[in-house]
């Protein structure tokens, strides 16, 4: 039964929805039907509807296009009235006010970039060529404007303050020392005052959009370079010729190098980078350019000084001068390369680079000739007296001096140290210079007519030589090599000297020929040592006396000719005269002791035993210090 119940009622749900779709269907037939009828009533509508849109599109284009001639003609008379406002301000000039004329000029550049873009309106042309003539006017009284400012605040720099802040060395000794001025990290000078600055920086800025940018760079450099080329015409710097150079004389020529080199400093230390810095805030572009134009002509002046000194007739004393200068352009050179950067400078980075370049090479050449004068100074230019020839005193304090370069004559012959003195081209250098000087003093020795006299000339000189090197610290870079063998090369003249001054002296003292006892009485020629005959056991008391004669006048002789000639270095007197008393004083000795008595009985013994051997050495002491015989001590 319940299965029954459940499928009519399955039955019942089945029928009632197939009602249900029927009446939907139906729902849309008739739905379907009210549409189309609509779409037609519609259609119609809009037929109807159709001119009356056009019509009124008509109209609003109409309109559309009557109120953009009307902004358009706004727009115009706008710009012609700016033209018309702005013509009277260009026409009066920047003098009567120049932030109303910028203005003015900034009302017609907008006119022109206006009528620019309106190359179909006619108005528009021949407001162009109005405003393009204004422009021109413009940029010219710009122009002016800004040359009339910038002379007004360019002034020469005070130069009490440049000075204070240089550096207080000025040779390579002290700058190897260190020795500098506090003051030399004060803050740069200023080139404009600052209250004109904004002024000249909005005449630049309007420049460029005038398209007069190169015109105002032009303006600038020449009014910077004659403000510039002026603080240095105040702190005494022109330019120089070589042959105005060779017209100074050297003291005047000392004086101006150090001043030069001064002068150098504050131009590269303190003006340029001044003038660089002023530069860039004035102009943001192509800077580099207008910087290098506006110092061009101040470097030149400065670097002509050196560049005639470098020039000028060389001298041995202005090897220095080239030294102090070329230490003084190398030291700042880093310096310039970061001042003078950029394409732009690369002339004046050159210049510079050119001057330390030829004071170099000059430096070199110096050097040569006056090695080469060494050798050709006269033969016959001799002390009288054996002395220290002025040659060797100028040539070894010149190499003195040369030391306190050292560095720098590194750089010059391009070395990068000095130790081995046969391998060191500096080295080399100066041991030429000593050999030029012993070749010139081994010809003037060659002059003395006593040979004597000439090996006391050669022992003080090349002592003096040797000395100089050993108080100096060029002891190191020759060696002891060098030093020993000069020393020997003294021992040698000093030998030499002994042997041909007081040969015949120790000669007479000899006992050769002689005997210990006394004998006959013949005599021989008293004065003649040559004449002493000798004689089986026995030797006259003649020969005896002879010989003290002998001794005597060869003493004497030597003491009266040689009291005059001169041994300035106290050490080297003390040693010869040692030399002579080791080999004399016991000679005399032995002899006095040995034939004294054979002629102290005489009648005048003390003709013939004149000295004692006290007094000889008393006489010996005395000698060399230009102090006649009659007041030595006998």
């Amino acid at each position: 039964m319940e299965r029954e119940a459940v499928e009519a009622m399955l039955r019942e749900k089945a029928r009632r929805l197939l009602e249900s779709i029927s009446v939907s269907e139906t729902a849309r037939d008739e739905a379907a039907a009210a549409f189309a009828s609509m779409d037609r009533r519609m259609a119609a509508v809009d037929e109807a509807m159709r001119p009356a849109q056009a019509r009124t599109w008509s109209a609003c284009k109409v309109h559309d296009n009557v109120v953009r001639s009307l902004r358009a003609a706004e727009a115009i008379l706008k710009h012609l009235d700016d033209v018309h406002q702005a013509e009277p301000v260009i026409l009066n000039g920047p003098s009567k006010g120049l932030t109303d004329y910028l203005y003015a000029v900034d009302k017609l550049r907008g006119v022109v970039s206006f009528f620019t873009s309106k190359r179909s309106c006619a108005a528009g042309d021949e407001a162009l060529k109005n405003v393009d003539q204004l422009l021109s006017k413009a940029g010219v009284e710009l122009e002016g404007e800004f040359s009339r400012v910038l002379s007004k605040c360019s002034k020469p720099v005070e130069l009490e303050p440049l000075f204070n802040c240089l550096p207080s060395h000025s040779s390579a000794k002290d700058a190897s020392e260190g020795q500098t001025n506090p003051g030399a990290a004060c803050s740069l000078p200023t080139l404009v005052d600052p209250r004109y600055m904004s002024v000249v920086s909005k005449l630049v800025q309007k420049s460029a959009e005038l398209g007069r940018h190169k015109q105002f760079m032009k303006i600038y450099r020449d009014i910077r370079s004659s403000t510039l080329e002026l603080t240095l015409k105040q702190l005494g710097v022109e330019y120089v010729t070589t042959e105005e150079v060779q017209t100074m004389q050297v003291e005047s020529l000392d004086a101006k190098v150090a001043h030069w080199i001064q002068c150098l400093q504050i131009a590269v230390k303190l003006l340029f980078p001044a003038e660089r810095v002023l530069c860039d805030q004035i102009f943001e572009g192509q800077k580099g350019h207008c910087f290098a134009a506006a110092t061009s002509k101040s470097l030149l002046t400065l670097l002509s000084f050196g560049e005639a000194i470098a020039k000028s007739e060389t001298s041995p004393e202005k090897v220095f001068m080239l030294l102090d200068m070329f230490n003084a352009t190398l030291e700042l050179q880093s310096e310039v390369e970061v001042v003078f950067q950029g394409d732009e400078c690369s002339g004046n980075r050159k210049s510079a680079m050119n001057l330390v370049k030829c004071l170099a090479r000059m430096t070199k050449r110096t050097l040569g000739e006056f090695r080469d004068n060494i050798l050709k100074d006269s033969p016959k230019s001799m002390t009288t007296d054996g002395d220290v020839h002025p040659l060797t005193s100028y040539v070894g304090n010149y190499i003195k001096f040369l030391f306190d370069y050292q560095s720098s004559l590194k750089l010059i012959f391009q070395e990068s140290s000095i130790r081995d003195g046969t391998n060191s081209r500096l080295v080399a250098e100066i041991t030429g210079l000593i050999h030029a000087l012993e070749t010139n003093l081994d010809v003037k020795a060659k002059q003395y007519k006593n040979h004597a006299l000439g090996n006391l000339f050669l022992m003080n000189n090349i002592h003096y030589i040797v000395r100089c090197i050993c108080s100096s610290e060029f002891k190191d870079v020759f060696g002891d090599d060098w030093i020993q063998r000069h020393r020997r090369v003294v021992q040698q003249h000093a030998t030499q000297y002994r042997r041909v001054t007081w040969g015949k002296a120790v000669e007479c003292l000899s006992s050769q020929g002689l005997t210990s006892s006394a004998g006959s009485a013949t005599e021989v020629a008293p004065d003649s040592v040559a004449n002493v005959r000798s004689f089986s056991g026995t030797t006259p008391r003649s020969v005896i006396k002879a010989r003290f004669r002998s001794f005597n006048k060869q003493f004497e002789e030597v003491c009266q000719t040689q009291i005059n000639w001169a041994i300035p270095d106290i050490e080297l007197h003390d040693n010869l005269i040692l030399m002579i008393a080791e080999i004399l004083l016991p000679a005399y000795r032995s002899f006095l002791k040995r034939y004294r008595p054979f002629v102290e009985n005489s009648h005048n013994a003390s003709k013939y035993i004149k000295y004692t051997p006290e007094a000889l050495e008393q006489a010996l002491g005395n000698l060399f210090v230009k102090k006649p015989l009659s007041e030595q001590g006998h």
